[in-house]
């Protein structure tokens, strides 16, 4: 495997925080291995080292001297890059999805660590006490969880990046200057999350940020990434992944 083909570690069978790395990947059109998965960025099926075994060799072997907490990772080359926005603070200048400036760049960083805190926000909202319990075990929890998350965060979130859209002097059609960036893309996976999850709050949110609307429709119809959305290489939402869609959790 070529030092040029980036590997990426994730669960095989959600989206998860591995998605917003994924994307960013698909829209480069870069040349990764989904590993655990054991399937490349072509679609073609891969053996020996690609799959579980070698994620968690990684993770558990004494001979790695900076194992990652959790996935996602991203392995380089020599270089292990773990934490979802670390990762795309190392891939945005490879992928050109990101702006030259120091300035530009710290400013994406920063969106995408509060996209990081939203997505965290909207784990919460199925498993408030502890992720070690079934969600059925602190239902009731969950429930006033949700209740705030739906009808004050959701909305306080998704304004504060259509104030940042229309503050972008480079134009409001992206997050950054007058271009997509990881952080575009990130948006939109958090707004597609937020509408399998809670359809109802966030369209009622949407309805009132239509700038946030609009960037999602528009990174959906990007030629890589709608060609990706619309494959099997995008697995579906479900509820082991960090959107569930419990109706009971909507209103």
């Amino acid at each position: 495997m070529a030092n040029s083909t980036y590997q990426l570690h994730y669960w095989p069978t959600i989206q998860g925080r591995g998605e917003f790395v994924r994307l960013a990947l698909e829209a480069a059109a870069a040349d990764y291995v989904d590993v655990a998965r054991g399937r490349t960025s072509q679609g073609e099926d891969l053996t020996d080292a690609a799959g579980m075994a070698a994620m968690m060799h990684i993770m558990n072997s004494p001979s790695v001297e900076r194992p990652p907490f959790a996935p996602p990772f991203l392995v380089h080359g020599k270089t292990v890059v773990a934490q979802t926005s670390a990762i795309l603070l190392y891939l945005g200048p490879r992928l050109g999805l990101v702006g030259k400036s120091e300035t530009q760049r710290l400013w994406t960083h920063q969106l995408q660590l509060t996209i990081a805190d939203a997505v965290t926000e909207a784990h919460d909202t199925h498993h408030p006490v502890a992720t070690s319990l079934y969600y059925e075990d602190q239902k009731a929890e969950a429930a006033k969880r949700a209740k705030d998350f739906r009808t004050k965060r959701i909305p306080k979130y998704l304004h504060w990046f259509e104030t940042v859209l229309e503050r972008n002097s480079g134009g409001n059609s992206f997050l950054v200057g007058g271009r997509l960036s990881y952080a575009d893309l990130s948006l939109f996976q958090l707004v597609d999350g937020l509408l399998y999850a809670f359809p109802k709050a966030a369209r009622r949110a949407l309805k009132k940020t239509p700038l946030v609307s609009a960037l999602h429709q528009h990174v959906g119809q990007h030629r890589r990434l709608a060609a990706y959305l619309g494959s099997d290489r995008r697995i579906a939402f479900n509820e082991s992944g960090i959107f569930r869609r419990y109706p009971e959790l909507d209103a």
